[in-house]
């Protein structure tokens, strides 16, 4: 029994020490590698500052769940990539990779009249 309880605590707490490095609070900008070789360098998000400075509190304003054409109010989808819903192309209703970052990210800059909405302004040259 404790053989069995030290392998699990030996395979437990690396799992969760990895898991928690790869946490969005400690990201530093869009993971761009499903788009292969990208034309533009990846995007500079660093987001936990972000939303600190934005004042997003709820993770279902950018992290939407959409059932049946619809955003579902009191789901969220952080726990998944955004690649897991949004294809390179556009599927059905939902839009592709690329036209999903850019919608979600510049429409809300555009309402509310803060935030970068000019490729070099995310793209930062040098940034590959």
């Amino acid at each position: 029994m404790k053989k069995l309880l030290c392998l699990l605590v030996s395979v437990l707490v690396p799992l969760c020490i990895l898991v928690a490095s790869g946490a969005q609070e400690n990201m530093t900008a869009v993971d761009s590698s499903v788009f292969g070789k990208p034309e533009r360098t990846r995007a500079v998000f660093r987001h936990e500052s972000h939303n600190e400075k934005a004042g997003i509190d709820a993770c279902n304003e950018c992290h939407h769940v959409v059932k049946d054409g619809k955003k579902l109010k009191d789901e969220s989808s952080e726990d998944r990539r955004c690649s897991d819903c949004h294809s390179l192309s556009d599927s059905g209703q939902a839009p592709s990779l690329r036209k999903a970052f850019h919608r979600n990210c510049k429409q809300c800059h555009e309402k509310s009249g803060k935030g970068p909405v000019m490729c070099g302004e995310c793209h930062l040259k040098g940034d590959r």
